[in-house]
């Protein structure tokens, strides 16, 4: 019996030497040089599913790409726009800019692929780029306000302060506009995208997987992707009486969006026609910050217009910005948006409440130049500023971008400063040979723009804070009198 153990255990300690001395050349072969890979397994090229791209502006184009052989183990891939003013790329999601040609990389263990794309004019009803800036390290950034809120670092603004904001300052007041940040938050972040005056807020949550618009009562939505540490897209739209949120996880493809519409008061204190529900028109500066949570990486701000060549470009305060105050029920009868109809969408506005002749000069400098239009009207108050010199400067610049300037008269209202005013307009109009609606004459109980007719306007009662009272903003019967006097006064901008 211990014969036959023995001779068992000899016989196991052969097969143990043998598996030794076999295994040993293998790991002195292989064991030492852990990366080697055999040849018929080494990547030697990139597929890509496109070799060229061609997009229009605002146009985006999903790439992919893939190991050749096959049987590869899957690589990294990096992917680079040469020139990011025309197109960008996030893990092979290209977005069209502006109008040019540029070239997208992908490398991969020393091996690249390079994609060109060209981007072309889009249609009128595409999007339009006001401003684009990639935010690191190594770009100057003045324009855009930090308020201590972090600090550049090279792949973009790392907010980290909370209780501020950060600021772009650039005045916009299109009714049909939206800012896009490509953001990258922090597990625990939750971060805020503003108006400069606070009339508007809007959250990305992403311990609680939420998305809201600070309405009364709030309007949000739970979104199972968000998480931390992924890049996305944030989308902040106002088109009127609307306001949309909408979020893209750039590495799913996955998106989430809300929206909320604006039902102005009908008028001001007892004089509304009902409470309204307030989301906000988004003035006038974009601002963004975190409210909770660790960090917030910005690494790219794009403003749009939501149109890119309109016929008519409609300039102004708030006379010409009635989603501010008009019921939504009677928002379609609004002087706006009966020309915009009449011109099948083929027109745009761009109005601030209590803007002056200054604040139209400040933010028309930051649309018009990107905007085609045939036709520029603007119609302004009586907040100040109304100069022969500031409105020469202003029919000045329409010409200069090759548009046909149109000055309107001032609607007529109870205080009567419009007659003044409209004296003025008449002078600038016959100086430079141009035409104008003549909206105090549709106005007036006599229709000589003086004596405002009350029933056209909606009554503002200001007595709590400024003390007075006044009929002022025109309704819907008042919109529907401006609008015939622009087939008056303007018939081309129909022909």
């Amino acid at each position: 019996m211990k014969f036959k153990i023995k001779r068992m255990a000899k016989i196991r300690g052969r097969i143990f030497i043998n598996i030794i001395l076999f295994v040993l050349p293998a790991l002195s072969a292989t064991g030492c040089r852990k990366n080697t890979v055999p040849e018929e397994y080494k990547q030697n090229s990139i597929y890509v599913n496109k070799s060229s791209v061609a997009l229009k502006v605002g146009d985006r184009e999903q790439l992919t790409a893939s190991a050749v052989p096959a049987v590869a183990q899957s690589p990294a891939f990096e992917w680079k726009s040469a020139n990011i003013a025309v197109a960008t790329v996030v893990n092979g999601l290209v977005e069209a800019i502006a109008v040019g040609e540029t070239t997208i990389t992908v490398n991969s263990q020393a091996i690249s692929v390079i994609i060109p794309v060209k981007v072309e004019a889009a249609d009128s009803v595409s999007k339009s780029v006001l401003y684009n800036k990639t935010l690191n390290s190594n770009n100057s950034t003045p324009e855009l306000l930090l308020n201590g809120v972090g600090q550049y670092n090279s792949e973009g603004l790392n907010v980290t302060v909370k209780g501020n904001v950060a600021k772009l300052n650039k005045f916009y007041a299109l009714a049909e506009r939206m800012v896009q940040y490509r953001v990258n938050f922090s597990a625990d972040a939750k971060a805020i995208f503003k108006s400069s005056e606070g009339d508007f807020n809007a959250y990305i949550d992403i311990p609680n997987k939420r998305i809201s618009i600070a309405t009364n009562p709030v309007t949000e939505k739970t979104v199972s992707f968000l998480k931390g540490n992924r890049e996305y897209l944030v989308e902040i739209y106002h088109i009127y009486q609307q306001a949309k949120v909408r979020i893209v996880d750039l590495q799913t493809g996955e998106e989430a969006e809300i929206s909320a519409t604006h039902d102005g008061q009908g008028g001001c204190g007892a004089g509304a026609v009902h409470t309204g529900f307030g989301v906000g028109m988004q003035w006038d500066y974009y601002c963004f910050g975190l409210t909770n949570g660790t960090s917030i990486l910005v690494k790219q701000i794009t403003v749009f217009a939501l149109k890119n060549k309109v016929k008519v470009l409609i300039y102004g305060d708030s006379i010409t910005q009635p989603e501010g105050y008009f019921p939504t029920k009677d928002f379609p009868e609004s002087w706006t948006q009966l020309i915009i109809r009449k011109l099948d969408g083929d027109a745009m506005s761009s109005g601030r409440g209590g803007g002056t002749i200054a604040t139209v000069l400040d933010y028309i400098r930051n649309e018009l130049p990107y905007i085609k239009a045939k036709y520029v009207m603007v119609t302004v108050g009586t907040n100040g500023g109304n100069t022969e010199g500031n409105l020469s400067e202003l029919v000045n610049y329409i010409k200069e971008h090759g548009a046909i300037p149109i000055l309107n008269n001032t609607p007529s209202n109870e205080s009567g400063t419009q007659v003044e005013n409209n004296t003025l307009i008449d002078q600038v109009r016959h100086k430079f040979a141009i035409k104008g609606c003549k909206f105090d004459l549709a106005t007036s109980i006599n229709g000589d723009g003086k004596e405002v007719d009350k029933s056209m306007m909606f009554w503002e009662d200001y007595s709590t804070s400024y003390g007075w009272q006044i009929y002022h903003h025109p309704n819907g019967k008042g919109g529907m009198k401006m609008f015939e006097r622009t087939l008056i006064d303007v018939p081309e901008i129909y022909e």
